[in-house]
């Protein structure tokens, strides 16, 4: 993978280090704008042909604020609540996330002391694959054997992450500001994964459950504020 490590600012759980998570596994201060407002680069999000709810999720900073990564939520707000889980069953949510994070080729640092964190389509399928696990907790899980099986699930998302072109993948063509666009796909039974390109040097990673990935488009989102 085109990265020198895991993503930064990013915890074995998919949440940015520092971020509190509620009972539920959701980042408590996840609909907060300032962090969308900071970044400087375009976010994306589901386009125009989507009509249900869209709200925020979290943004990853590194030490010096500088936003590296971040997602936005379309349709039902999950739950891993296993109470939850145990009345409806594992389709209980029909949502698609969409993860933004600037493409950063490997460079050195402005003192030339060390290597900058670089970025790639596995960063995205990384992310992607680790925030669909954050919102999967079978119900019947301790909370031990649950970090125990998040952190086993969580190996296996990165190892496929970067193996894009394994045959646990496959292509699947979707419109991004109405270009079609090649993605890489993957489906399980936890849901499904995408990850490729925009123009404009973004990398994006989706990922979703109850909702079909095969008819959905992207496009850059034109007031962030507006989802807040």
């Amino acid at each position: 993978m085109e990265t020198t490590s895991r993503v930064a600012g990013q915890s074995p759980q998919g949440a940015p280090e520092g971020t509190q998570s509620t009972p539920e596994g959701v980042p408590a201060a996840r609909r907060t704008v300032d962090g969308f407002l900071r970044a400087p680069f375009p976010w994306y999000g589901l386009d125009e042909a989507f009509t249900g709810p869209r709200w925020l999720m979290q943004v990853a900073q590194a030490a010096d604020g500088t936003v590296q990564h971040g997602s936005i939520g379309h349709g039902d707000e999950p739950s891993i609540r296993p109470e939850a889980a145990a009345k409806s069953g594992a389709d209980r949510d029909r949502f698609a996330v969409v993860v933004s994070i600037p493409a950063n080729p490997v460079r050195r640092s402005g003192d030339g002391t060390g290597v900058l964190e670089a970025t790639s389509v596995s960063s995205a399928a990384w992310l992607a694959g680790s925030g669909l696990l954050a919102f999967t907790w079978p119900a019947q899980m301790d909370h031990v054997r649950r970090g125990e099986w998040l952190d086993q699930q969580t190996e296996t998302a990165w190892e496929l992450a970067d193996d894009l072109d394994g045959s646990d993948w496959s292509t699947l063509s979707l419109p991004v500001d109405g270009v079609p666009t090649d993605f890489h796909y993957r489906e399980s039974e936890f849901g499904w994964i995408l990850a490729g390109s925009a123009q404009g040097g973004v990398h994006l990673g989706a990922y979703g459950r109850g909702l079909s990935a095969y008819g959905l488009g992207f496009s850059v989102v034109k007031d962030i504020a507006s989802y807040a």
